[in-house]
């Protein structure tokens, strides 16, 4: 809930509510549930605890945002990213559906500001965005071109899963971007053939057409973090280069590969080895660093990625 953050892939937070339910293996150690915000408040995480609403003065963040679009354009050649929420997921199902509601309405009234929806429930937003009126519109279009929808893929059965259900918002919702979040990477995730380019996770033609237009990679942080290995960063990388897909190496999180990588930086005695046999020492996130084999990955998606007429063109069969 911030105009300045450091997350990577973003410029500005803000969460509309606070709590969440744990709903996969990237969950585990959930770092919002730890945040400060939400102890400070005393939220607790669960599908039948209370989601805590944030004040009407932080609600009123990106109208200030907004109002100063056109300074932060001058000043970084480019909109305003904005992660909602860091802290949440707008389609989480306990939460009231006026809240959505209001969200998308907040969303509605700031067209200069470029939202970054990430969900584990890629398979609500369909439904959820539909029964809202609030930003429903445009002819077919339920969603402005603003609204950069992503998920969470930690592992291939999430990949799977997800990947699916995120394509269906082109042809459903008229969705424009669409990224994948590979953090925490907890096991090697296929995307792309790594020899064509080839959108892999698609089935029939209510998952065309199937375009993934950025993908965030990063190992977990915090006390409880499981280690990345680096072969498996090392394909996602190579499997993006090959269809020509913007790629952001976000982070290591707290471990780096002792062969090589480690070198010149302190850490602990305790080692891991991951699955597929890359001896790892703890260093912390910030000694770690997000560089990957000595490269500083931070591509970013540009403009509105999946062109008008594909997505009038799937309106309209």
């Amino acid at each position: 809930m911030s105009e300045t953050t450091f997350i990577e892939w973003c410029d500005s937070t803000f969460n509309s509510w606070i709590g969440c339910t744990k709903v996969s293996p990237a969950c585990d150690d959930c770092y919002a549930a730890r945040s400060t915000p939400a102890r400070a408040l005393g939220v607790v995480w669960g599908p039948h605890e209370q989601r805590h609403r944030t004040s009407n003065a932080n609600w009123k963040q990106p109208l200030r945002w907004e109002a100063k679009a056109a300074e932060f354009l001058a000043q970084h050649g480019r909109r305003r990213r904005v992660f909602c929420a860091s802290l949440a997921d707008v389609f989480d199902n306990a939460v009231p559906p006026q809240w959505r509601e209001d969200l998308f309405d907040l969303i509605r009234l700031t067209p200069n500001l470029d939202w970054l929806l990430l969900t584990k429930r890629p398979q609500n937003i369909v439904r959820m965005v539909q029964e809202s009126g609030a930003i429903a519109g445009n002819g077919m279009r339920f969603l402005p071109d603003n609204v950069w929808l992503g998920t969470t893929v930690e592992d291939n059965t999430r990949a799977r899963l997800n990947i699916p259900a995120l394509l269906r918002t082109i042809p459903l919702l008229g969705a424009r971007t669409l990224f994948l979040s590979v953090e925490p990477m907890l096991s090697r995730v296929d995307v792309f053939n790594p020899s064509t380019g080839e959108l892999l996770h698609t089935s029939g033609d209510d998952n065309q057409p199937g375009w993934i237009n950025w993908v965030i990679c990063g190992g977990e942080s915090g006390p409880k973090a499981r280690p990345m290995s680096p072969q498996w960063a090392r394909d996602l990388r190579d499997q993006c280069a090959a269809a020509s897909v913007p790629f952001l190496f976000k982070q290591w999180g707290e471990w780096l590969p002792m062969l090589g990588q480690a070198n010149g930086v302190a850490v602990r005695e305790d080692k891991s080895t991951t699955p597929d046999g890359w001896v790892m020492g703890w260093a912390g996130k910030k000694a770690a660093g997000r560089l990957l084999d000595g490269v500083d990955h931070s591509s970013f998606p540009r403009g509105a990625l999946v062109p008008a007429q594909i997505v009038e063109h799937v309106h309209g069969q």
